[in-house]
């Protein structure tokens, strides 16, 4: 049973060091997919953004608070500027 055991622990814990990948990953190609006009709407750099999220594959910590911040902020912003809400862009 201890092999079992192992084996899920060993599971686990790869799935857990995968997830700030998935996170830079997701961030990374919503930030490649929108388009650059509503970049431009929301007043935002989208390359300068892409080059972030890329030079933060190089740290964990660095590419979790990254992609946090352009999930958290930024993204709203160009998704909202890409709906047409202008309003919320103010």
């Amino acid at each position: 049973m201890s092999g079992l055991v192992h084996l899920l622990w060993t599971i686990l814990v790869t799935a857990l060091l995968c997830v700030p990948l998935a996170v830079s990953v997701w961030a990374l190609l919503d930030a490649a997919r929108r388009p650059g006009w509503a970049w431009s709407l929301a007043e935002r750099n989208q390359a300068m953004w892409i080059a972030g999220i890329c030079l933060g594959f190089l740290t964990v910590v660095g590419g979790l608070a990254i992609s946090a911040i352009y999930l958290g902020r930024v993204r709203p912003r160009i998704a909202a500027a890409e709906d047409g809400r202008i309003a919320e862009l103010g």
